[in-house]
């Protein structure tokens, strides 16, 4: 595999992700292009980079998955190389292969190995032949309610519907019932069309309490394979997941490593190449099944990051770079444990509605241990046309416990107002006797939580307080402010961003 120095780097993607890759692209000498919608004008990826283009527009079909637009502006920008994220593009091999021909290196598989593994049907299908377990299902897609009715019959109810592309709990529905199919297939084909550019979903059957369980894996471009243990992912609402954390407290030491072995196999076999995650289900009795391959980075990468000592983003820069992994398996020792929260702008106390406004006062929780990797500030304003999410706040400890302990610390600290999040509900689940004993599933929503429990995590004395201290201290930073504003309203970037 030949080496290839990447010199300017185009983030296609949004929010926290965006800003997340522009800091280790940075400390790695790279320079960075970021890409935004209307909205996103003024967001902190966007002031952080070296150079913005916009998109213009706000829909997602017509900015951050309009692959025409992103390739046009890299090329306009002279980027040598694009890092797609996590959703919208980052498992679409059209983009893979747009990039590529228009002599950019693509930070991510290749588009064989997300073709075989990056639709869910054909990954089921490779895990058959490679004899990995996998959850009882359709192999191809769903076309319309007469197949969905006759494979739902075969597998048996409950069966769940799912998006062939993407993930994230979008083009996903249970149905329990007969009846209930065609209403269901409608809906998670729209909402996988809206998510992925697809409209394709699948079958499966939907496993009773079981515990999700994935594994991150790294491949280089010289078939080297390595697994940096796993992530407990079980903490759910609308099969997307809220807090995740490394190791998983109910996964003994000898399923961890058959778990792992499976994982390597499994990428090895599709010729999979950069980071990767491979999703398992465990059952209550630690029988395991394939659920998916993510071939892309996850959200919750951070946890695996504080608890291995690897920066996943620069590791995916390397090898799409041509070099090889720097360590073996034996070598990877994990150290402590980690948590994390994702923070959310949904209504814990509603049913986790979308949430949608102007952020008022923003100070997130800081202190040993934590880490925050937020794509919002004081002044953002969120809309309903992307992920609710905000920001990731995520805990390590020398043990599960003092994890979990500083956790409950930094989201009792968290101030934000002007929307709903889920800071409530992470609350609730830290302080939980089923969370804290390590005894949980994908049910736990479903089984234990209480919203007329919930408190808010700080009173309003407190609330008060905080927004008085913070409107004196802004006084002497209106003019500074003001300035700022008139130059973003001015049509076009100082300091070397770009816009037209």
């Amino acid at each position: 595999m030949k080496a290839k120095q990447i010199q300017k780097l185009l983030i296609a993607n949004r929010g926290e992700i965006a800003l997340r890759i522009h800091r280790s692209a940075s400390e790695m000498g790279i320079q960075t292009v970021a890409i935004f919608s209307d909205v996103d004008r003024c967001a902190p990826y966007v002031l952080n980079t070296g150079e913005a283009y916009p998109l213009h527009g706000n829909l997602s079909e017509e900015t951050y998955l309009d692959i025409d637009k992103i390739i046009d502006v890299a090329k306009r920008a002279q980027c040598d190389a694009i890092h797609p994220g996590y959703g919208f593009l980052s498992e679409n091999p059209d983009f893979v292969e747009a990039t590529v021909s228009n002599g950019m290196t693509f930070i991510g598989p290749p588009a064989s190995a997300m073709k075989a593994l990056g639709g869910k049907t054909s990954a089921r299908e490779l895990m058959k032949k490679a004899k990995v377990p996998i959850v009882p299902g359709t192999t191809f897609a769903i076309r319309d309610s007469e197949g969905a009715l006759k494979a739902a019959k075969e597998i048996g109810y409950p069966v769940l519907l799912k998006a062939v592309h993407g993930g994230g709990g979008k083009g996903m529905r249970k149905v329990d019932r007969e009846e209930n199919i065609e209403q269901a297939l409608q809906q998670a084909q729209s909402e996988s069309l809206k998510a992925f550019g697809s409209s394709e979903v699948f079958i499966e059957k939907y496993l009773l309490n079981p515990r999700h369980i994935e594994i991150q894996i790294l491949a280089d471009g010289y078939g080297n394979v390595i697994f940096l243990g796993e992530r407990e992912c079980s903490i759910q609402r609308r099969h997307q997941k809220v807090i995740e954390e490394c190791p998983s407290s109910q996964l003994p030491e000898l399923l961890r490593a058959e778990m792992g072995r499976a994982a390597v196999n499994a990428a090895r076999e599709s010729g999979y190449v950069s980071a990767g995650t491979v999703e398992f289900l465990v059952d209550s009795s630690n029988a395991f099944y394939f659920l998916e391959m993510n071939t892309r980075l996850q959200v919750e990468h951070p946890v695996t990051e504080l608890v291995y000592g690897i920066d996943l983003v620069k590791a995916q820069i390397n090898i799409a770079q041509g070099k090889r992994l720097p360590f073996a398996q034996e070598e990877l020792i994990p150290r402590g444990h980690a948590v994390e929260c994702r923070i959310c702008a949904e209504d814990p106390f509603e049913n986790f509605l979308p949430s949608a406004g102007t952020i008022e006062e923003y100070a997130p929780s800081e202190g040993y241990g934590i880490r925050h990797d937020s794509g919002v500030m004081r002044g953002t304003k969120i809309v309903h046309f992307y992920d609710p999410l905000l920001a990731k706040l995520v805990a390590w400890g020398t043990d599960r416990d003092e994890a979990i302990q500083r956790m409950s610390r930094a989201l009792s600290e968290y101030v934000i107002s002007g929307v709903a999040t889920t800071i409530p509900f992470c609350a609730f689940v830290m302080s939980h006797p089923i969370f804290v004993h390590g005894k949980y599933d994908i049910q736990f929503v479903e089984k234990y939580f209480q919203p007329n429990k919930l408190i808010t995590h700080f009173d309003e004395e407190l609330a008060a307080s905080f927004i008085a201290a913070s409107a004196h201290n802004s006084v002497s930073s209106n003019e500074n402010r003001g300035a700022r504003d008139r130059a973003m309203a001015s049509g076009r970037w100082k300091n070397g961003r770009l816009e037209e």
